[in-house]
């Protein structure tokens, strides 16, 4: 006979991360029930009832056992989410500085309904996306520039050059622009 699991308060009163259990085995079981299932489960109330799992809600599970397996905390936020800059500097594993000059130059936008200002979660994420992507275009833009430039075929001080080069080229087409 299964016993009753122990109450949870589930409260919620701030957005503080959840970190995972000591014993990282108590979610193995939890892991290899979520492995085998192929669409969304059921959720089993304590008087009986059961309701069904929205698949967002069961997206959401198994993204954070999947990062509490690898010893992670995690915490589900709103994207509306307002984050301090020293809140969106650690996100951004940034300097706060650098987030407010990034702020301050328009870069990611932020309010001001005090002193302080803060920021959305959901800016920062864009922020995230959007640099990505710049830093993959630059890249990709360098190796087309190195394959022209035969720098594969050279020696690595050639092609150290080269790419000295090519970013200088880059950057002053920036500050062109």
């Amino acid at each position: 006979m299964s016993r009753a699991p122990e109450s949870i308060n589930i409260a919620r009163t701030d957005n503080t991360p959840i970190f995972p259990p000591e014993n990282l085995d108590k979610l193995l079981d939890l892991t290899l029930f979520l492995d085998g299932l192929t669409e969304p489960a059921l959720l089993l109330g304590p008087d009986g009832e059961k309701v069904p799992l929205p698949e967002e809600i069961y997206l959401v599970l198994r993204r954070v056992v999947d990062d509490m397996r690898e010893g992670k905390a995690t915490m589900v936020a709103p994207l509306s989410l307002l984050l301090t800059t020293q809140e969106a500097a650690d996100f951004l594993n940034l300097s706060r500085p650098t987030v407010v000059k990034l702020m301050e130059s328009g870069e990611i936008p932020f309010e001001k309904p005090s002193r302080h200002r803060r920021v959305k979660l959901e800016d920062l994420v864009s922020f995230q996306q959007r640099r990505r992507v710049e830093r993959r275009t630059s890249l990709n833009e360098l190796t087309v520039d190195a394959g022209k430039l035969g720098i594969y075929e050279e020696t690595l001080d050639h092609a150290q050059s080269a790419v000295k080069a090519a970013r200088k080229r880059r950057a002053d087409a920036r500050a062109k622009q």
